[in-house]
């Protein structure tokens, strides 16, 4: 079997003292689809690499605009910030400044800034370069090398030079730069920036274009990804619709992974001490419509994480963090940014359920993609579970979720028909259309977002509620294997008891229906 054949192959030479340690998974290689995608064999030069993914990642067709709903809005202030390489423009300062001088004025204007840099490995490469082995940190002595290297095949350093920062111009100004114009020449950095020196990186979370191809058809191609969420956002209908653009930025300020690194790695101390830790996730994967972070905190994984993570050596690579770190629980990072042993960028070649359970995956999780993804996770866990758990518990991931998929297509099904029969309150005398693109409907997406006269009715809100918070809030429950969260905490009781209104709603609905039809006939007799 291939799953135990792969856990024997990691445990091989672990220490084993009562319970067999975890074997240090190797670095992850760049997904094979990538380099189809782009035409490209794998030996290929750094610059070669790079010329080919940046071009794709900025280009307008493929995800670097405004999308489809271009038209339907603005940009406010803020924008500029969530999506530099469309909209930041430069402060309107008229001077030349060298590389020094940043540092030095910003001492005084943003000191925040020049603290969190001067702590960041960016600013003193040599410290890395004087480390031992013995230091935690000495595995980036490689990585430095990699990032010489790919600047030396792109012309932006010399053979044998070395860097010795990477400071303020180098990612605002260009690589290299000796200074620059401060209006002209400075520009807010985007992840192409980062990629230049963090190639393989960059190449890793790119190539989630490529390994999100649903099978069905469940989702656009290379979507839900961190690579392509500001895409999703912009084109989500009522997004680009809602007048209420301060509050549409609420949802951007959560789709930036397309746009920047920042989102994990905040700026501008790029810590990978912080990105490594389940509260780098948290921002974003939390509340009602993704309660990851909550589920995984509240399950034993996250007590292992609360009540130990303090004695572990975070500055370790994720490969090494049991080994040879310490860590005696998974975190986000130990099992999302696995596959098949090694450890990548690309966040979604194990996704199955994907970012919304729906009936088109539920029907098809014997299809050969959604069971090679499942035996990937059954192997994921197996590095501390057994097989025969791992196997167990996906049982009980898959039927809970369909359960509950199942309980909100029975809640569909009921509300498609109020609205087909025009039953909804308000539906025939108070009903004004949703902003475009949004497209009337049962509990659309929209309602979360926009209300107007009867649309949409309040137990359409519940059912928009039902499918698109409460079912996830279930599956992150089971999937993350937090009890309550998928039973009683705002979860499988909860979907149960939206499931009642509605049907008493639509008994209510019908039956007043029926009253008023009958009172017609009598004040009408024929």
């Amino acid at each position: 079997m291939r799953v135990f054949a792969g856990f024997i192959k990691r445990i091989a030479g672990a220490a084993c003292l009562g319970l067999v340690g975890m074997a240090a998974p190797a670095q992850a290689e760049i997904p094979d689809e990538l380099f189809a995608a782009l035409g490209l064999e794998r030996n290929a030069a750094p610059n070669v690499l790079y010329e080919a993914i940046v071009k794709r990642y900025r280009d307008p067709e493929q995800g670097y605009s405004k999308g489809a709903f271009a038209d339907l809005w603005e940009p406010i202030a803020f924008s500029k910030y969530m999506s530099p390489g469309l909209f930041y423009e430069g402060p309107d300062l008229d001077f030349e400044v060298s590389a020094r001088e940043c540092v030095e004025c910003h001492q005084g204007v943003t000191p925040g800034w020049v603290h969190s840099w001067e702590k960041s490995v960016h600013s003193d490469l040599d410290e890395i370069r004087s480390l031992t082995p013995a230091d935690s940190r000495f595995y980036k002595q490689d990585l430095i090398k990699q990032v010489e290297t790919n600047l030396v095949s792109m012309g932006l350093l010399d053979e044998g030079q070395q860097l010795e920062e990477v400071g303020c111009v180098d990612c605002h100004m260009g690589i290299g730069a000796e200074g620059g114009n401060h209006k002209t020449d400075l520009h807010m950095p985007d992840a192409g920036d980062c990629g230049q020196c963090h190639l393989q990186q960059f190449a890793e979370r790119e190539s989630e274009r490529d390994t999100a191809i649903w099978p069905q058809g469940q989702w656009p191609d290379g979507r839900p990804s961190h690579a392509l969420s500001m895409l999703a956002n912009y084109e989500t209908a009522i997004w680009a619709g809602m007048e209420e653009r301060e509050v549409a930025e609420g949802c951007t300020m959560c789709h930036t992974a397309q746009n920047t690194c920042n989102s994990c790695h905040t700026r501008h101390e790029f810590s990978a001490v912080e990105a490594r830790k389940p509260e780098a996730c948290s921002t974003c994967h939390n509340g009602v419509d993704h309660p990851e972070f909550e589920n995984f905190m509240m399950s034993k994984h996250g007590v292992v994480y609360t009540a130990h993570g303090d004695e572990w050596d975070w500055e370790l690579p994720l490969k090494e963090a049991f080994e040879k770190g310490g860590q005696t629980g998974p975190t986000c990072q130990t099992c999302h940014f696995e596959n098949d042993g090694e450890y990548g960028h690309n966040l979604v070649q194990k996704v199955r359920w994907g970012f919304q359970p729906m009936k088109s995956i539920a029907d098809n999780l014997d299809h050969e993609w959604f069971e090679d993804r499942k035996e990937a996770w059954i192997a994921t866990c197996s590095q501390c579970h057994s097989d025969r758990f791992a196997r167990s518990y996906f049982e009980v991931i898959d039927n809970v979720t369909i359960d509950a998929v199942e309980k909100v297509e029975e809640a569909r099904t009921v509300m498609q028909g109020l609205y087909d029969d025009k039953l909804l309150v308000g539906q025939t005398t108070n009903r004004p259309p949703p902003p475009e693109p949004s497209k009337d409907a049962a509990g659309g997406f929209y309602a979360l977002f926009w209300a107007e006269g009867n649309n949409p009715s309040a137990i359409e809100y519940e059912f928009t509620e039902m499918w698109e918070q409460r079912l996830m809030s279930v599956f992150k429950g089971v999937a993350h294997a937090n009890p309550g969260g998928f039973t009683y905490t705002n979860a499988w009781s909860q979907l149960l008891r939206q499931g009642i209104r509605i049907r008493d709603e639509d008994t209510r609905l019908r039956e007043r229906a029926a009253m008023l039809e009958r009172i017609r006939k009598l004040e009408n007799p024929e």
